[in-house]
This record gives C-alpha cells, structure tokens and sequence, in this order.
C-alpha cells in the first residue's frame, strides 16, 4: 500500500474479506503493518483506561472525596468529541498518532477542570453558597484556563500544520489535542458547574 492511511485501506480489504463465503476450516489474518497497528490500538486503549483510573485514584486522594474527582471527569467526554471532529475537519483518520494525541488529553484536560473545582471548594469553606462559589470560579479563573489552553494550542500549532518534518507523523496527534483541548475548554465552563451543582443539591437531598 503506497498510500499513507494504511488503516483505512485494511479496513475496506477487510470488509471485502467479510463478503466472501470461505470454506469451513480456512480463516484469514491481517500481518504486517496492519498487524502491529492493532496491536498499537490495543495497547492505547489499555493505557488510556489506565490513565483514566490513575487520574481519579490521584484525585480521589487530593480532594479527599469521590464528588469532586467525578465531576472534574465529566470534561473528558467532550474532549473527545472535540477531537473528532478536528480530525473529520482536518480529514485525518483515526491513527495511532491521533491516539497518543488522546492519551495526552486525558492529562491535559483535566488540568482546567481541577482548577475551576478547587476554587469553588475553597469559596464553599469559605461560607458562600454553591451557587455563589461557582460564579466567583467563573470569574476568578477564566483567565488562567483560557491562557493555559490558548498557549497548548499555540505550541502544538506547527504539529497541525505539517510544518514538522515528521508531519505525518505528528499531524494527527496535534489535531486532536488541540480539538479536544478547545472544546473541553468551552464546555468545562458551562457543563462542568452545571453538573458540579446538580451533584450538590442531590447530595443535600440524600442527607436530609
């Protein structure tokens, strides 16, 4: 195969393998390349619900409670969404560069979502309300989310572009990170105090 989306390629061979009516006892396997990228995605899926696992296990243990950590896991879905829909619009494929690039999101994302979960934690010890803490997080660290993102994205601009001599290698990992960094950025400022404050006052409910 001469063309660099070897996946795609395995993919259509694979479902023409699939149309065909084979004799009993004959079985066909994929070797090669093909091979040692299924195996890559297997082991990044592997690594990737490990990283999940570890991320909640550290924050479990920082904030001291399971609300918190679960709530901040919430921006997670949304980075991924993000990050296909950058690879559709930059028509790369699901690659094993996109899924290191994944990989690297879990960390990442996380990142924005802690800060803004910290602040409102501490304003609520402080004696405002949920409501009221999280306007003040709002507020308060909306500039340090949006600098830390918009530098992320800045660096990983060349990646995206190509501009790299190892483009297509690294094209797929900077256009999912930079996608699912964008759009978890957005949505961790309105999803995330959303469900934060839901949680709360079902907590409340169980409690009285």
């Amino acid at each position: 195969i001469k063309a660099k989306d070897v996946a795609s390629a395995s993919s259509k061979l694979q479902a023409d393998i699939d149309a065909l009516k084979l004799p009993s006892g004959i079985e066909v396997k994929f070797g090669g390349v093909t091979e040692q990228i299924q195996e890559t995605f297997t082991q990044l899926g592997l690594a990737m619900a490990a990283a999940i696992a570890i991320v909640y296990l550290v924050l479990v243990i920082t904030f001291g409670g399971a609300l918190a950590p679960f709530v901040i896991l919430f921006s997670l879905p949304f980075a991924i969404i993000g990050a296909l829909v950058a690879l559709w619009a930059a028509g790369e494929t699901l690659s094993v560069s996109a899924l290191m690039g994944a990989l690297m999101l879990i960390g990442i994302v996380v990142t924005n979502a802690i800060v803004f979960i910290d602040r409102v934690i501490k304003k609520e010890k402080e004696g405002l309300s949920t409501r009221e803490a999280l306007l003040n997080a709002g507020v308060t660290r909306l500039r340090p989310i949006l600098m830390t993102a918009l530098a992320t994205i800045g660096a990983l601009l060349p990646l995206a572009f190509g501009f790299e001599s190892a483009g297509m290698i690294s094209k797929g990992l900077g256009v999912t990170v930079i996608g699912g960094l964008a759009s978890s950025t957005l949505l961790t400022l309105v999803i995330v105090p959303v469900v934060y404050e839901f949680l709360m006052k079902f907590r409340k409910k169980r409690t009285v």
